[in-house]
């Protein structure tokens, strides 16, 4: 198989369509938001879009899309163990999706597609695709994480009844801080280094992935932007964040390959919430709010 022109659109377009869509239903959550687009290139090839919302419902998301290539694999990508061969290229490409409400009692979600092609004078040597979405619930709501999972493992059955089993244990581990023995949400899907049969029908599994993140995430947080929320809670939700950071910091392979790649810094930690603290100490309550998540949390959510 070859990599054409046709192919390079065909991937463009679709991250890039459901970046558009993505963001355009985000702003529309909000009452008033504010946008911030940057577009980037690369020095070695390729780049870049990177939309960042500001709103009073969802206080910051960033959508990126990114395609890069070079003959140089970094070292965090699955990749590495295939040494490049004289005339050897890849391709990477994707789209990642990151939203932080401002209510506590809404979730911080997290979606990520992408495409990787090694090929030599335009003839396709290995690829695979790789991705996933998981939620990140700060006030736990059972009906919130059976909507999560049942979406989920409803659009994977279309294509193979096998993999929502397989996606949510590898998500369950992926997102896991192993320095806190605390899982950092309900789960979702994630995978890596995988195919759906040739890659027009995995392109396929990825737009369907990207549609059921967006249809599920909304239902979720238009259940939770409006409800009334106490000073405790606004606290310990900042608290909380700061795992999400802490996971990306640490041991987030997409954020590896990003800054290994030589890929846009901002972009790249855009992911990051606004705002997020460490206090030095938890309020009574705090604490047992805390209890009361990792309780949740620790619990088995797959459909």
């Amino acid at each position: 198989m070859k990599i054409d022109s046709d192919l390079n659109k065909q991937i463009v377009s679709l991250f890039q369509d459901h970046q558009s869509k993505i963001s355009s239903d985000f702003a529309a959550i909000n009452k008033t938001v504010e946008e911030n687009i940057s577009e980037w290139s690369r020095q070695n090839g390729g780049g870049g879009k990177t939309i960042i919302l500001s709103g009073d419902k969802i206080e910051k998301a960033a959508i990126n899309f990114s395609i890069i290539h070079d003959n140089i694999i970094p070292s965090s990508s699955q990749a590495k163990a295939l040494d490049l061969k004289k005339g050897d290229e890849f391709i990477a490409s994707g789209l990642s999706v990151i939203s932080h409400p401002s209510n506590p009692k809404a979730p911080t979600s997290h979606m990520n597609g992408r495409i990787f092609i090694i090929h030599n004078k335009k003839e396709i040597k290995k690829w695979w695709i790789g991705g996933g979405f998981d939620l990140t619930p700060y006030v736990p709501y059972k009906t919130d994480a059976e909507l999560w999972h049942k979406g989920a493992k409803d659009f994977l059955n279309k294509f193979n009844k096998t993999y929502y089993s397989k996606f949510a244990k590898n998500c369950d581990e992926y997102f896991y801080l192993p320095h806190r023995d605390e899982r950092r949400g309900i789960g979702g899907i994630f995978f890596d280094n995988f195919k759906h049969k040739n890659i027009t029908s995995s392109l396929s599994l990825l737009a369907n992935m990207f549609e059921t993140y967006l249809t599920s995430y909304k239902k979720i947080i238009n259940r939770r932007l409006n409800s009334k929320f106490s000073t405790d809670e606004k606290e310990f939700q900042l608290y909380r964040r700061g795992r999400y950071v802490e996971f990306n910091l640490l041991f987030d392979r997409g954020t590896k390959f990003g800054i290994e790649s030589g890929g846009r810094t901002d972009s790249i930690l855009a992911s990051l919430p606004q705002n997020v603290a460490w206090p030095g100490k938890l309020t009574s309550k705090q604490i047992s709010m805390n209890k009361k998540l990792n309780d949740f949390l620790s619990n088995d959510w797959h459909a």
